[in-house]
């Protein structure tokens, strides 16, 4: 069922503020617990790979919908850093694969901690139904701007 244009306005700026605030508000919290030597991108990144275990630069430009060269800079800071390192593709050597160091999965894991101590505090604020009806919802809007985003690449490759 299609929804009426004046709900659906309404919608998109209700989502839009709350996004605003919700974004601007998660991003100052990780911000203020970083490390010094961390950026909140750098972590994000780190969290990626640490759940995918191996990762391209390809691979993380697509994921994180930045250019290539953001990608090159801040594996190479991240690299100086001894938080990931660089390996060449087993079958493809032109290939560079990347995969975090010892200390990066240290680092990554210390701060996992943090960062679920700070969302478990905002998510303890609904009811279990709520939560998950949140999460679920959630997912499906990310399903649905995945599948967006590879639609729009399959269109723009054709």
């Amino acid at each position: 069922m299609a929804l009426g244009c004046d709900i659906l306005k309404d919608l998109i700026r209700r989502y839009e503020r709350a996004n605003f605030v919700v974004e601007r508000r998660l991003h100052a919290q990780l911000k203020d617990m970083m490390p010094e030597e961390l950026t909140v991108d750098q972590f994000k990144m780190m969290r990626y790979m640490r759940y995918s275990e191996r990762s391209t630069p390809s691979e993380l430009s697509d994921i994180f919908c930045v250019g290539k060269s953001s990608i090159t800079a801040i594996i190479s800071r991240l690299s100086g850093k001894g938080l990931i390192r660089r390996l060449a593709e087993e079958n493809d050597r032109r290939i560079v694969v990347l995969e975090l160091t010892d200390e990066g999965k240290r680092l990554c894991d210390l701060m996992e901690e943090q960062v679920e101590a700070m969302l478990a505090g905002f998510i303890n604020h609904f009811e279990q139904d709520e939560a998950l009806l949140f999460i679920r919802t959630f997912e499906k809007l990310a399903g649905v701007m995945s599948g967006a985003a590879g639609t729009a690449a399959q269109e723009k490759q054709e």
